[in-house]
């Protein structure tokens, strides 16, 4: 797995050796990062679901301001502390939480861009949006889920059996 753009353009990731992760397809990250990229320069970030933090990676190096990582598991956060470090990257925190707690404890606008690759299994793509919906932690959230997983009204985009959703924050006179 590599950084597909920005400054750390072809770096390789490490990922754990973890037979259950499913990590974004290079192509589906680049949509992704197409999709907003007038959002990223000097962007605050949380990367919900992080993994090894290729989705939060990806922004930093597309020029976001600052990047929090959520990570239940400790096997993801060792490999995600190994890129930041290989990286060189100062501006991030880990939290070793479980997202979806996280999340709602999160205030109003705490972040101008979120990132959720929950795993396919869990339905927790649409608890996210669901969480998003009720009080929007971020200008704008973006989802990826299996095309199975209904996560409601939103702007989706298909890219073979993965979908990503995005949910963008009522505008409250440019709060």
């Amino acid at each position: 797995m590599r950084i597909t753009g920005g400054s750390w353009r072809g770096r390789r990731l490490l990922s754990p050796d973890d037979p259950r992760a499913r990590p974004t397809t290079e192509r589906v990250r680049e949509a992704w990062m197409n999709i907003v990229r007038d959002r990223l320069p000097g962007a605050r970030c949380v990367d919900l679901f992080a993994g090894t933090g290729a989705m939060g990676l990806e922004a930093l190096s597309r020029g976001a301001a600052s990047c929090d990582f959520v990570e239940l598991y400790q096997h993801n956060l060792t490999a995600l502390g190994r890129n930041l470090e290989a990286l060189g990257v100062e501006h991030a925190r880990m939290f070793r939480a479980d997202a979806l707690r996280f999340a709602a404890k999160l205030e109003r606008l705490a972040y101008d861009v979120a990132f959720a690759d929950p795993p396919y299994t869990t339905r927790h793509a649409g608890r996210v949006a669901d969480l998003f919906r009720r009080r929007p932690f971020a200008r704008i959230l973006g989802v990826e889920h299996d095309v199975k997983e209904d996560v409601g009204d939103g702007d989706h985009r298909r890219y073979g059996t993965t979908v990503l959703t995005f949910l963008e924050a009522p505008d409250t006179h440019g709060s």
